[in-house]
């Protein structure tokens, strides 16, 4: 059930902040014996753009489209090792719409377009949903230094932003998963039963909202 040669050669996981993307990336990396492609970390201007010091939302956002341009600019061919990733290279933008000013904007998608073009699209993303809520219960069980400091409202802001920019999505097969009815990290069950319903194929956009039924009949 978990051969690769079933499963799409590139999956890219999406969503919100502690939706849990990284999470099942790296399951998904580890089921199907492919290479995972993280999300960049330690980026040196984020706290302080949590902080709300100005300047940093161009600084901050500026390192991450180089860091997912290096990181993603270089795709193995199909029939070599398949990949996962953490991300899609256009959520940059959703939060670059999101945090910087016009001004800023205009100078950052010079760069953006350009990088893009180079880009080759994932066969299939995994986009997981959570409501505000959720991701703020999450957020504060985590605990990771710097994003203490993300307001609520900020988190409002990113899910609301994730659901139009994945509403109008059509550059790559769409699984719209909701994590509210599935934990794949806690329940084997619930992970089978994702893990099945990837490997069928999913054509244009589609959604998975598990039964209760279903899931207690995986075994």
């Amino acid at each position: 059930m978990t051969e690769s040669a079933r499963f799409p050669f590139h999956i890219a996981v999406e969503g919100p902040i502690r939706v849990g993307k990284s999470t099942l990336a790296r399951i998904l990396a580890q089921k199907l014996g492919a290479r995972r492609i993280a999300e960049p970390e330690n980026n040196p201007f984020l706290d302080r753009f949590y902080q709300m010091e100005p300047g940093m939302g161009f600084a901050a956002q500026m390192w991450f489209l180089m860091q997912r341009y290096e990181q993603l600019r270089q795709q193995p061919e199909q029939g070599g090792q398949p990949v996962v990733s953490d991300y899609i290279f256009e959520k940059d933008k959703i939060f670059a719409y999101i945090n910087l000013t016009d001004a800023e904007l205009e100078l950052y998608n010079r760069y953006y377009q350009s990088f893009r073009e180079q880009m080759r699209m994932p066969d299939l993303v995994l986009y997981l949903q959570a409501t505000p809520e959720v991701m703020k219960t999450r957020l504060r069980r985590k605990g990771v230094p710097g994003e203490r400091d993300i307001s609520d409202g900020y988190l409002e802001q990113v899910a609301e932003a994730y659901e139009h920019f994945f509403f109008h999505y059509s550059a790559s097969d769409l699984l719209v998963v909701n994590t509210s009815e599935i934990d794949f990290v806690n329940s084997e069950q619930d992970l089978q039963l994702l893990l099945r319903r990837i490997a069928e194929p999913v054509k244009g956009k589609q959604y998975f909202h598990p039964l209760a039924s279903e899931t207690a009949g995986v075994r």
